[in-house]
């Protein structure tokens, strides 16, 4: 069965293919088809201001729903999995596993860019290929089969498409990932002030500029580079936790 592609934005999606991907099969197949309507498709088949009838037929009420009950799952399963970590290390982890390019990721896996019905102008500009609408429609797939089969589908359905992130982070990986408030909570645990970030310089065109960022603390302070004010801060936490392990080890 051919799947929709971006050359055929008006065929309709294959939802029996699309069920047998997600493997879970729909009783109110109607939510199954909203699940993967942008709301670009729904304004354009109603009449202009029609808001309210608009909104019966795209995603994002359920894209809200899946969004809580993905994070409910998702907290469960840790708590289960990491009964003695601290609040703070299941919330980097769970952060971790329900940030927008892990389920952009799962849903690319899936190739559920191929079923969403878009507009014209979300279809002309790549949305199939977006991350951020990836990761939506994961959202409301959730919350369609949370509405039609309950918690116990949802689960089975969550643990089915981010199953092997869910084996494999641990606080230490979801602490890599986040050299910034790894910083910070350790400063914080020396009873040491928090760390200072500044920009120092901005170097090229504003295409393609590379920003210089110095993080100081309380014993020493260190540069580090990137192509946001954000990657570069991130990189300078990075150096700083390194440098002060490096002392440590000298001490």
């Amino acid at each position: 069965m051919a799947r929709p592609t971006d050359k055929q934005p008006q065929t309709p999606p294959d939802l029996d293919l699309l069920e047998t991907i997600l493997s879970y099969r729909f009783q109110n197949r109607a939510l199954l088809e909203r699940a993967v309507t942008h709301r670009s498709w729904a304004h354009e088949q109603v009449a202009p201001g029609a808001e309210d009838e608009a909104r019966r037929l795209h995603n994002e009420s359920l894209e809200f729903l899946g969004d809580s009950v993905l994070g409910l799952i998702v907290a469960d399963y840790l708590c289960k999995a990491y009964p003695e970590v601290t609040e703070g290390e299941l919330s980097r982890m769970k952060h971790r596993l329900v940030s927008a390019p892990t389920l952009a990721a799962a849903s690319a896996r899936m190739q559920l860019g191929d079923f969403l019905k878009f507009g014209r102008g979300e279809e002309k500009s790549g949305g199939r290929r977006k991350d951020a609408l990836l990761a939506d429609v994961l959202e409301a797939l959730t919350g369609a089969i949370f509405l039609d089969g309950g918690l116990s589908a949802a689960t089975d359905f969550v643990q089915q498409v981010i199953g092997e992130e869910l084996r494999v982070v641990t606080p230490k990986t979801a602490a890599q990932a986040d050299y910034k408030t790894l910083l910070q909570e350790k400063l914080q645990a020396e009873r040491r002030a928090a760390p200072r970030y500044s920009v120092v310089e901005a170097l090229g065109p504003p295409h393609k500029r590379t920003f210089h960022v110095e993080v100081s603390w309380d014993g020493g302070n260190v540069r580090a580079e990137g192509r946001s004010i954000k990657a570069a801060e991130t990189a300078a936490a990075k150096q700083a936790l390194a440098a002060m392990e490096s002392l440590a080890g000298d001490a």
